[in-house]
This record gives structure tokens, C-alpha cells and sequence, in this order.
């Protein structure tokens, strides 16, 4: 499969060079990012505005290390199986981790908290299904989603954040949220049928791609350390 077009998605390519290393920074920093959330998880359940702030500040350095160990793996290419399964499952559970913290304590609706995390593990299930047909490029929506969850959590985390403020941030999280997610679902069935009729139409080549580097950005899979969505968190 040569070109998908219609999908806005880019055929695999066989991964070709030196062999990476499971010890690397990449994977160095995507280790860290998941040792920080059982630190967050219990420092935003302890009393004091205090603990709160530490929270935040966890939570903030942990988002961050999101988009250093994809620019460090792109960059030096240090893309490792490992990091394409490790990276979402550190977004994703930062992420979780927060919303239903939150809503254990009251401060967030739980239909908030099952609608982001509805999405944000369908689209990487998702992900891993399509893989195998090609790429699916980060679109702009994606990356104002991420920003959006991390500033609404952020702000949802800040002791005194005046609460219309907060309301209107989630929500244009949720809704931001929520029409990507259906774009990539529509993305992905595209890309689904353009291979079907890529594999009738040419009985005689091989499969697009024997591996696939995960990207960044949101609904990535392009090089990158692994396959989360946007470049801060999930």
C-alpha cells in the first residue's frame, strides 16, 4: 500500500537501522511520568491547601514530561516497543487518575470523568487496531484537546480557581473531547476500507509495514515514543 488517500492517514514503512535500546532516556522519562502518578493520586487525597499545591505541581512536572520523552525519542531516535505501550498507558492514567480523584472528592461530575476516559481508551484501543494499516497524523484539534483537559484539571486542582472558570474550561475540554474522538473514529474506518481495497487490488504485495512509530501528537502513531494523544498528556 503506497498512498490512502482520502484518510489522512501515511502508509507504515519498515523500520530500517540500528537496534534501540530499552535503556534510554525516552523510555527514561515515560517511566517516571508513571512513577509520578501514584505520587499524585496521593497527594491530592491528604487535607490542606498545601497538599493540593503539591498536587498541582506533580501533576503539572508529569504532564510536562509528556511532550520531552516524544520530542527525546523523535529526535535521537530512541522509538522502542516499550515506549509505544508504556506512553499512553502513562497519559491515560495521569489523566484518569485526576478526573476520578476528583470526582471521588465531589469536585467533579463523574459523567465528566466517564466521558473523557470513555474516549480517551476507545480512541487507543482504537489506535492499536488500525496500526497495522498506517498512520494517522496528529491533527490541531487533538493538541487543543490535551491542553484543554490539562488546563481544566490544572485549574480543578488550584485551590480557590474561581469556579465558572473552571466550568467553562471542562466543558470546552469535554466538547473539544468529544468531536475528535468521532473524527478519528471516522479517520480510522476510512483507513480500514482504503486498505481492503488496497490488499483486492494488489493480490501480490506484501503488508504495508512491518513495524510503526507512535507519535506525539493527538491520536498519534507517527514517530514519537509512544502512541498517546497530544503532546502534553493523553
Amino acid at each position: 500500500m503506497t498512498d490512502q488517500p482520502g484518510t489522512g492517514a501515511e502508509p507504515l514503512r519498515p523500520v530500517v537501522g540500528r537496534r534501540v535500546s530499552l535503556w534510554n532516556v525516552a523510555n527514561a522519562v515515560t517511566v517516571v511520568r508513571l512513577l509520578l502518578v501514584p505520587c499524585f493520586a496521593a497527594l491530592l487525597f491528604l487535607p490542606g491547601d498545601r497538599w493540593r499545591y503539591a498536587a498541582l505541581a506533580v501533576f503539572v512536572l508529569a504532564s510536562l514530561t509528556d511532550r520531552l520523552d516524544g520530542e527525546l525519542a523523535r529526535r535521537y531516535g530512541l522509538v522502542t516497543d516499550f515506549g509505544k505501550i508504556a506512553d499512553p498507558i502513562a497519559d491515560k492514567a495521569l489523566t484518569g487518575s485526576a478526573l476520578v480523584g476528583l470526582s471521588v472528592l465531589g469536585e467533579l461530575p463523574w459523567w465528566v470523568t466517564m466521558l473523557i476516559m470513555g474516549r480517551e481508551i476507545g480512541v487507543t484501543l482504537l489506535r492499536f487496531a488500525v496500526i497495522r494499516h498506517g498512520v494517522i497524523p496528529a491533527s490541531w484539534g487533538g493538541k487543543i484537546k490535551t491542553v484543554l483537559q490539562v488546563l481544566a484539571i490544572s485549574l480543578y486542582l488550584l485551590p480557590g480557581a474561581p469556579e465558572v472558570l473552571r466550568w467553562l474550561t471542562m466543558g470546552a475540554a469535554v466538547l473539544v473531547t468529544t468531536v475528535t474522538g468521532a473524527d478519528y473514529v471516522v479517520r480510522a474506518v476510512r483507513l480500514r476500507q482504503v486498505a481492503r481495497r488496497a490488499r483486492v487490488a494488489e493480490p501480490s504485495a506484501g503488508p504495508a509495514g512491518t513495524a510503526a512509530a507512535a507519535e506525539t501528537g493527538d491520536d498519534r502513531l507517527g514517530p514519537g515514543n509512544a502512541g498517546g494523544d497530544g503532546n502534553v498528556c493523553g
